[in-house]
């Protein structure tokens, strides 16, 4: 098992240098003293993460959010354009309804001048003597 990178022989170690460096005196309220600053280190390192975990949900909802108003707009143009749409096919049946394209073709014009007709045979041309 280890502990900071350290084996159980390297804590023992260290543990037999603070009896005798500190004393017996001082050894438990610098323990304690220890101990405090691993809990607030482990404390802080904690909140980092709940900070950096929260953070990085803002900005997925912030790309969610920014994919969903691409969406909205890309709807609103589609809807403009169809309502373009809609509006020129509206156009078109008015213009479909004055011009009335079932309504049968208009019989053709009378000439303006009066035709003369005539009893008189024609003359023959040269071919048909021939014959």
């Amino acid at each position: 098992m280890t502990m900071f990178g350290m084996g159980l022989g390297e804590i023992f170690l260290i543990a037999i240098i603070a009896v005798l460096f500190l004393g017996p005196d001082k050894l438990p309220s610098t323990m304690v003293e220890i101990a405090k600053f691993f809990r607030s280190v482990k404390n802080t390192v904690s909140s980092a993460r709940t900070t950096l975990e929260e953070e990085m949900k803002f900005s997925e909802m912030k790309q969610d959010a920014l994919n969903y108003k691409k969406e909205l707009t890309d709807a609103s143009a589609e809807l403009e354009r169809m309502a373009s749409v809609t509006e020129i096919g509206s156009e078109l049946n008015v213009l479909k309804n004055d011009l009335d394209l079932n309504a049968p073709a208009p019989a053709p014009a009378a000439p303006k001048e009066a035709e003369v007709i005539t009893f008189t045979p024609k003359a023959k041309s040269v071919q048909e003597e021939n014959v």
